[in-house]
């Protein structure tokens, strides 16, 4: 008897202090409601990545690129990303005065060269000074970073939509069971 299966679809959202991870629950969130199975970790936690049919990564941007993280996993599992239906997005532009695209462009050439991705989308951020480590805080403060939260939610609802009609009109994986 052969069973349909459903996509299994994986988001990984990098964070640093929990802005792009929820941008990442909210879509692995439209995803389901498109009809897909979907987990949602963070890169470093990630070792197999055989039993999904597509994957939705995305990072934080800080100084024009991805976080380490995300970067590292990008690397590390290329040959598996590559291979199936994958989706790019960067969190962080904060309002007016910050660039409007604010990856650096030979970044985002290696991440879509490097995982084969249908697209890449980018999604304000959010910034809260007195969330920030010490650092941060003073960096952010010294640039004039605005604080805020600049994420479009129907945005990123529409585009996650918009991966789970793609997905879900993707040639049906069959198993095939052996019944005795």
């Amino acid at each position: 008897m052969d069973e349909a299966v459903r996509i299994r679809v994986l988001v990984v959202p990098a964070s640093k202090h929990g802005g792009t991870a929820e941008i990442g629950r909210a879509i692995a969130t439209r995803l389901r409601a498109g009809g897909l199975d979907v987990d949602v970790a963070q890169p470093e936690q990630l070792h197999d990545l055989s039993i999904y049919g597509g994957f939705v990564i995305g990072s934080a941007l800080y100084l024009g690129t991805w976080l380490p993280s995300a970067a590292t996993f990008v690397r590390a599992f290329d040959t598996e990303i590559r291979q199936r239906p994958t989706w790019l997005f960067s969190s962080g532009p904060l309002g007016p005065g910050h660039p409007e695209e604010p990856i650096m462009e030979d970044v985002l050439t290696d991440l879509m060269e490097t995982t084969g991705a249908v697209q890449h989308r980018l999604f304000g951020g959010r910034l809260e000074i007195d969330r920030l480590e010490r650092t941060d805080r003073f960096l952010a403060e010294w640039i004039g970073v605005p604080e805020g939260d600049y994420r479009e939610w129907d945005a990123i609802e529409e585009w996650a939509g918009q991966i789970a009609t793609e997905l879900s009109q993707a040639a049906p994986v069959t198993i095939t069971i052996d019944e005795e």
